[in-house]
């Protein structure tokens, strides 16, 4: 029998492989229908509810459809009886970005809560580090 952190790793590496694939269905599962969501695109007050959520998805596939990674690079669990939380670094950009940044990296993190006996996440947040270019490229847009 799987452990709570073996669980909730397992279902964060399926709803990564999704997001890398473009499946949609795969991202959303395992999401509760109350989800918040802090990305790193606005809107600057999240994204709240599971269908606000799944409208977020396909500009970012397309972006990566471009030839961009999403990979989980580190992942950590940390898991009580009823939540939990887990934070992680992927590897998200593209060949291009990589040559220029190679060490930016994603930030996630997730909370999740035990649901009907299964866990979901109940929170989202992506960020990446403020660096020097990301500045430049904001001051100059």
């Amino acid at each position: 029998m799987a452990t709570r952190e073996e669980e909730i790793r397992a279902l964060i590496e399926r709803w990564a492989e999704a997001v890398h694939g473009g499946d949609m269905e795969g991202v959303i599962a395992d999401h509760a229908d109350d989800i918040v969501m802090f990305d790193v695109p606005p809107p600057y007050q999240g994204v709240r509810g599971l269908d606000a959520y799944r409208e977020t998805w396909p500009p970012f596939f397309e972006w990566q459809a471009g030839g961009a990674v999403f990979e989980i690079e580190s992942l950590e669990v940390v898991a009580g009886d009823d939540v939990a939380f887990a934070y992680a670094l992927l590897r998200c950009g593209t060949e291009r970005e990589f040559r220029d940044n190679p060490d930016n990296r994603l930030r996630l993190t997730l909370g999740l809560r035990r649901e009907g006996g299964r866990w979901v996440v109940a929170h989202e947040h992506h960020s990446f580090p403020l660096t020097e270019a990301s500045t430049a490229s904001a001051e100059d847009g």
